[in-house]
């Protein structure tokens, strides 16, 4: 028997809740996983308060992000011993995630886990540092150097803002930070961004074509505030958008792409290569200290799991909920 947080519906009515399931109720995998921690990301948080159709099949066990150690494997890249990282690929939406004691997955989708990190280490970047280290390796593919002048991040004080702060600021970029929290300017600065702005002035419609400020930007907003850090790009400049915390829809025009340049990166961390995902965690291995994880992490047993998801909805918290599953 192992410990889950399982979400159901029946007739319409929602539930969540700590259960005790028999390991035979594990879903079809060739890798059986002790998960040791796992993380709430803001698609865990919607899954969990039931705020969007998230979940495709019930009863469903939440959690996009695990790591911890195999028990059993037919798959040929894993054995039992070893600790692995898993981040994304439907997982907690279409397939049993790992805010669970156990879980039972596909080794296609598992990863060694990076020797530079313990399990809860790097549950404290999971899906949010790998999706940041993603775009963070766009603007540097797409040559962006930190001569270049400075980068905004936006949804700051989130998971995905504040690594990628962390990172690029580390790389030795100048860091702009957008928040809707003045209160987090101390948190943000730690964190490594020189400024922080009020996301008030990019939350509304702005003018096409603005001052070019920014050689680069890092996005997991969308909408208005994409459209309008886009608008204030330099000329040649990039930007890596992730996220729509604002909305889906990019209320923009062709004019900073076709009079400036400006060349926007659509990253992808639930469905990336194998390859992609390596250099991500190396990125994360190589850039990322203990400090930082420090600063962002707060940690949590499967029980607040549900209030934590609240938290994260209403936009009372800042940086990484990370679980110990056996809390």
């Amino acid at each position: 028997m192992f410990k889950a947080l399982l979400l159901s519906k029946e007739a319409e009515v929602f539930s969540a809740k700590i259960a005790e399931l028999d390991q035979s109720a594990l879903p079809v995998g060739n890798v059986d996983l002790d998960v040791e921690f796992s993380t709430l990301n803001y698609k865990d948080a919607l899954a969990i308060g039931n705020a969007s159709p998230i979940v495709r099949q019930w009863p469903m066990v939440p959690g996009v992000d695990g790591a911890g150690v195999v028990t059993a494997s037919s798959h040929p890249d894993f054995q039992p011993g070893d600790r692995v990282v898993l981040n994304g690929w439907g997982v907690g939406e279409k397939h049993w995630g790992c805010l669970a004691q156990k879980a039972r997955l596909n080794g296609d989708w598992l990863i060694p886990l990076p020797t530079a990190f313990t399990a809860e280490q790097a549950m404290a970047m999971g899906t949010a540092g790998y999706t940041a280290a993603l775009c963070v390796l766009a603007l540097a593919q797409h040559g962006l150097k930190p001569e270049d002048g400075p980068v905004l991040v936006t949804g700051a004080t989130g998971g995905v803002g504040s690594f990628a702060i962390a990172l690029l600021a580390r790389a030795g970029y100048q860091v702009t930070a957008l928040t809707g929290k003045p209160e987090s300017e101390a948190y943000l600065k730690q964190l490594g961004a020189t400024a922080v702005l009020d996301r008030q002035a990019f939350a509304v419609a702005g003018k096409p074509l603005q001052k070019e400020t920014w050689a680069g930007v890092v996005d997991s907003a969308g909408s208005h505030t994409l459209a309008n850090a886009c608008a204030q790009v330099r000329y040649g400049g990039a930007v890596a958008a992730c996220g729509l915390a604002q909305g889906m829809d990019f209320p923009a025009t062709v004019a900073p792409f076709i009079l400036r340049g400006v060349t926007l990166y659509g990253v992808d961390s639930v469905m990336a290569p194998k390859a992609k995902r390596l250099a991500a965690w190396a990125r994360l291995a190589a850039d990322v200290d203990v400090a930082t994880l420090n600063a962002v992490t707060t940690k949590i047993g499967l029980a607040d799991c549900p209030q934590a998801a609240a938290m994260i909805l209403q936009g009372k918290h800042q940086g990484r909920f990370v679980v110990d599953v056996n809390r």
